[in-house]
């Protein structure tokens, strides 16, 4: 970007910042909630799960999408209401919500208004570090010392924070620097696994034209940050041999695979039609989930979640030392924890879903036990339920809470609790 590139973009961020500020301090809309997934790219996860309960439970409340223009289509397919990003009229309806919900991040240059109660669901049970956690950040476009700088900055305006466990909850605290309200009463989004049953996993494959007589396999991995053509936009380099795969399972299975949204990838699989379908921007994932009879992944959080449906995992963990060594660092011994086989190679692959199929979940049963014990404990259908009570339908306990930036308190440092329970998750 060039330098009268950046200085014309300076000045627009400055004018619409100060138009939203302007925005702001007419009458608060006391019932409008705004959503947003994925800076604005998917209808998925745990807003989508808050959207729809309330759409249901309670439809007095004013509920509009956030989105990026090039999926504005699929808002308006469903019927959704849905305002483009950076509109004006975007600004008027954030400037004015009583609720923002997301998973991601808001820009930093447009404030919090006093009245806004700012629900941040996050996206997943960490496995890799995060944020003030990481010791070494190689995402393009900033330094270790900034990214920190800005998610503490964006943290300090979640009045609300979703967990899925007692062992997110640690971590969360710590690595966002967050000492607010945590909801820790399971994910929104892993309602949908317990209530689906075969006919509704039947209807999924329909409504995606995927074989009801094949078993499917989903494969799902996380972005490397090293790995990338800008900022936003991250490379990803197919480390699986789908010709071996179709060879050898192409009579009994098909393949999802489902990339990272930060992915830029447009997958070329003609070669494999009929075998690998590219569902990174189809539907949302639990439908993959439901729809999957395994999970192929490596570090990303899908496998938390996965997990309650209790059906065989494999980490394709090719590059192991160095996103752990190096990239990244993990929370807790990835490689005693996981409840799946570790494997480096397609032909390992093939062999891991040969002894599941041979054996079901075989030697990793009681691993398996432990994990899902440990980190999905809480889910039962019923997370999006109690999460909207907690956060819609209680009195606040601190206005305070809603002002631009922080208070003294928030301020203070979050006790180190995630040291203690990283400890004992390794012993």
């Amino acid at each position: 970007m060039n330098t009268i590139t950046k200085i014309r973009r300076g000045l627009i961020t400055r004018l619409l910042r100060r138009m939203f500020v302007c925005m702001s301090r007419l009458p608060v809309r006391e019932r409008l909630v705004m959503f947003e997934s994925f800076l604005g790219k998917q209808y998925s996860c745990n807003p989508r799960a808050i959207y729809e309960y309330m759409r249901e439970h309670h439809p007095d409340f004013q509920m509009v999408w956030s989105v990026n223009a090039d999926a504005a289509g699929l808002f308006a397919e469903k019927g959704i209401p849905h305002v483009k990003r950076f509109s004006i009229r975007w600004f008027y309806l954030l400037a004015r919500a009583r609720y923002w919900v997301t998973n991601s991040r808001m820009p930093l240059w447009i404030p919090k208004p006093k009245h806004t109660v700012y629900v941040q669901t996050w996206h997943g049970t960490p496995l890799k570090r995060l944020a003030g956690d990481m010791e070494e950040v190689h995402m393009p476009g900033t330094t270790t010392e900034a990214y920190k700088e800005n998610f503490y900055k964006e943290s300090r305006n979640w009045d609300y924070l979703l967990s899925p466990n007692a062992y997110s909850t640690a971590i969360f605290r710590r690595a966002f620097w967050f000492n607010r309200q945590v909801v820790e009463e399971g994910y929104p989004r892993n309602d949908v696994l317990y209530r689906a049953d075969a006919a509704h996993i039947r209807r999924i494959k329909d409504k995606y034209g995927l074989p009801q007589d094949k078993k499917i396999i989903l494969y799902a991995p996380t972005w490397r940050d090293n790995q990338f053509y800008q900022q936003g936009k991250y490379k990803f380099d197919l480390e699986l041999d789908l010709q071996l795969l179709q060879r050898e399972l192409g009579g009994e299975y098909i393949i999802l695979l489902r990339m990272h949204y930060l992915v830029a990838e447009h997958l070329n699989l003609e070669p494999f039609a009929g075998f690998a379908f590219d569902f990174s921007q189809r539907g949302d994932i639990n439908e993959m989930y439901l729809a999957a009879d395994l999970l192929l992944t490596d570090y990303s959080s899908v496998f938390f979640d996965y997990a309650n449906l209790k059906r065989p995992i494999i980490f394709y963990t090719y590059d192991l030392e160095n996103y752990r060594d190096t990239l990244r660092g993990f929370y807790f011994d990835f490689e005693k924890q996981a409840p799946g086989p570790l494997v480096e190679t397609t032909p390992q692959v093939l062999g891991a879903i040969r002894y599941y199929e041979e054996h079901g979940l075989g030697r990793f049963q009681e691993k398996y036990n432990v994990f899902y014990n440990r980190y999905c404990r809480l889910e039962d259908g019923a997370a999006t339920k109690r999460a909207v009570e907690q956060i819609f339908f209680r009195k606040a306990q601190d206005d305070e809470s809603n002002d631009y930036g922080a208070s003294g308190a928030d301020r203070q440092s979050v006790p180190d609790q995630t040291a203690v329970l990283i400890r004992a998750e390794n012993q």
